[in-house]
């Protein structure tokens, strides 16, 4: 996952994309970018590190602009190093930078067309550089001098027609103004809103809606799958659908973990499915453990607090803060290299003892993917004098890749993969384990807008929506991941089996 941001407006808004990108910093810490656009001119400052590090006083000045987009980046396989740093740009047709949030499942395949047929240059291993590029060729067809908005719109058309997984992106055409559009199945988030001002509206086109809020934008609401947004250099908004079949199909992971709290993607407010996660997890246990001795329920924070709250107060037990997290460190599960994930698991966390002391602990997590990190808190509570320690996951299972922007591990690295609830429950070192029922998982999402069709579950599930996902696919993954695997082991930066 990657946060991204465009934003047309009246007067210069680096200021702007630095505070968004500062709310959307959660969805990526790796590397972080901005392009502004003032007349003709494009002027750019990316690198690696947190949005604090990356822009000083120096090179915010020299972002001229009344136009710009931003991007946030985790790094997925293949793209870690501060050259893949996002928005890319090519010069031709007409100056066109991008910022993309996903990841294309036939990038290998686009990649030899983009050089075979289109005649185009790839530089990096980065499937946004070959989104781009494609982009650009199917602009590039409306062959004029000045073009409208029926020929993005028909490029974006075009991207459809040629582009496979899930893709939430941003562009900005020089001279033109911002563009933002989505997969046919809306995998990957995107929002976008007004903001009123003197000089006239401005437009914000952002991954969560959290950054139209804190930026005063009202939000006028999401980009549908398939459909693409387009603001003009003057303040004029156009949308319009582009793809021939789409159907909203978002990543409910995205729900579980990845998204903020205060939040609303597809008309779902992320914290009341979190609140309605916590309390089917309650009906569970009620159902599997009706004399449960529960004393206390804790959260392992940030992101399981509101299901804990919500699963405490469904049992009658106390809910409390039973860790202190060191907001210095960042979230495990994006952190770039295993062996920082491995190490600020403690650094991350410190535990209050008093509130583990001779109690039955249930400790609740929004998932569980490759187990260490759960092994590792479990091994905290005891430490803390816990009687016994018992784990929810908010989420089913994790027994699959995930292949549309999510760098989970392969398979075979998951906890889950191959394994029974009793199994799972012996790694990481509980009394017994919950996770919740995928039906209910859906239900608690969904209750926010029964008219999603349905839900990307396929790293629980294993049914990937776009239908090319099977196992070829699967295979070279895990061979890819393997190559990075030994490239880092041989630089002393891979530990075998870590993360959440």
């Amino acid at each position: 996952m990657c946060g991204i941001i465009g934003l047309v407006g009246r007067s210069n808004v680096n200021q702007s994309i630095y505070d968004g990108l500062m709310v959307l910093q959660h969805r990526g810490q790796d590397a972080a970018g901005i392009m502004t656009s003032a007349g003709h001119k494009l002027f750019l400052r990316k690198a690696s590190g947190l949005v604090r590090d990356v822009f000083q006083t120096s090179h915010m000045i020299n972002l001229h602009g009344c136009c710009g987009i931003g991007h946030v980046r985790y790094p997925t396989a293949g793209c870690t190093s501060a050259s893949e740093a996002q928005p890319f740009y090519v010069n031709s047709p007409y100056g066109i930078a991008l910022a993309h949030n996903g990841n294309l499942t036939n990038a290998e395949q686009l990649n030899k067309e983009l050089f075979q047929t289109d005649r185009r240059h790839i530089n990096t291993e980065s499937d946004s550089e070959v989104l781009l590029n494609v982009f650009a060729h199917e602009l590039q067809k409306a062959d004029a001098i000045r073009i409208t908005e029926d020929d993005i719109f028909a490029a974006v058309a075009g991207v459809h027609q040629r582009c496979r997984g899930g893709y939430a992106a941003i562009a900005m055409i020089s001279g033109y103004g911002v563009l933002g559009f989505r997969d046919p199945h809306g995998i990957r988030p995107m929002v976008y809103g007004r903001r009123e001002t003197a000089a006239g509206p401005e437009f914000m086109i952002a991954s969560e809606s959290v950054a139209l809020d804190v930026l005063g934008f009202e939000r006028i609401g999401d980009v549908a799958p398939g459909e693409a947004v387009f603001i003009s250099l003057d303040g004029q908004l156009h949308v319009r659908q582009c793809a021939q079949s789409a159907r909203l199909s978002p990543c409910i992971f995205e729900y579980v973990y990845l998204a903020r709290p205060d939040s609303v993607i597809d008309d779902i407010y992320v914290y009341k499915a979190r609140l309605r996660m916590g309390e089917k997890l309650a009906e569970k246990i009620k159902r599997d453990f009706p004399d449960h001795d529960i004393d206390v329920v804790i959260p392992i924070p940030d992101t399981s607090r509101t299901a804990a709250s919500a699963l405490a107060a469904g049992l009658g037990v106390n809910y409390r803060e039973g860790f202190i997290k060191n907001r210095y460190i960042g979230r495990t599960f994006i952190m770039p290299g295993q062996k920082l994930r491995k190490r600020s698991v403690r650094h991350k966390l410190n535990a209050i003892d008093i509130e583990f002391r001779g109690k039955n602990v249930m400790l609740v997590d929004d998932s569980i993917v490759r187990g260490t990190t759960s092994q590792q808190i479990v091994e905290m509570a005891r430490e803390s004098g816990a009687k016994n320690v018992y784990f929810a996951s908010a989420s089913p299972p994790v027994r699959y890749p995930n292949v549309y922007g999510i760098d989970m591990p392969t398979a075979e690295e998951l906890i889950a993969h191959n394994r029974d609830n009793d199994e799972i429950c012996r790694e990481i070192g509980a009394d017994w384990l919950l996770y919740q029922d995928l039906g209910d998982l859906i239900d608690a999402v969904r209750k926010g807008n029964p008219a999603v069709a349905e839900f990307d579950t396929s790293c629980f599930s294993g049914q990937y929506v776009t239908g090319d996902v099977g196992s070829e696919y699967l295979s070279e993954l895990r061979h890819r991941r393997g190559s990075e695997r030994e490239q880092e082991g041989a630089s002393g930066s891979y530990i075998d089996v870590t993360g959440l």
